[in-house]
């Protein structure tokens, strides 16, 4: 087994054994596309708040590498925006078309993230809450992908209303 197909079947493992079991626990008004879009905002906006606190310790004098985080997370703000428009494609009883648009994403978001948490442990005293935020908004990040990556649960059938097997009106009050 190659480390390709190693790595695939970690994702694989992630995503049925662990989170498509707590998607199906969700309450049916809450799927698991809402939690995950709602994961990236979360996601962007710790994001949002490294930068700034990054900026603000820093003494606003590297506006350099502050103009480079700025547009790093435009451009997550992009993937954001394009998640949102695709959501259109999961349909309840249908496979999840993106679960197979996000594996390339998922499988990078994860050595990624274990590298930013490397950093936020090792981040010099001034710079780990900045760190932390960062760290915080990648883990949000990956659980947000595999969310909407779950496959999501077919419609509840509901049983079918008989009008004609109402309590009447007026032997409502009488039980």
């Amino acid at each position: 087994m190659t480390l390709g197909e190693r790595i695939t079947r970690i994702d694989s493992w992630l995503l049925d054994e662990l989170c498509q079991p707590l998607a199906d626990r969700l309450p049916e008004r809450l799927p698991a596309l809402e939690v995950g879009m709602s994961c990236q905002l979360g996601s962007l906006l710790l994001s949002a708040v490294s930068i700034i606190a990054v900026f603000v310790i820093g003494g606003m004098e590297d506006i350099s590498n502050m103009m480079f985080n700025v547009l790093v997370w435009g451009l997550c703000v992009t993937f954001f925006i394009g998640l949102n428009r695709m959501r259109v494609l999961v349909q309840p009883g249908r496979p999840n078309p993106l679960r197979f648009m996000l594996v390339g994403v998922r499988l990078v978001s994860l050595p990624f993230t274990a590298y930013v948490l490397y950093q936020a442990f090792d981040a010099p005293a001034p710079f780990q809450l900045p760190m932390w935020f960062n760290a915080l908004s990648n883990i949000v990040f990956a659980v947000g992908l595999y969310f909407i990556s779950c496959q999501p649960r077919p419609p509840q059938r509901r049983a079918r209303e008989d009008i004609w097997a109402r309590t009447p009106l007026h032997e409502v009050g009488r039980s």
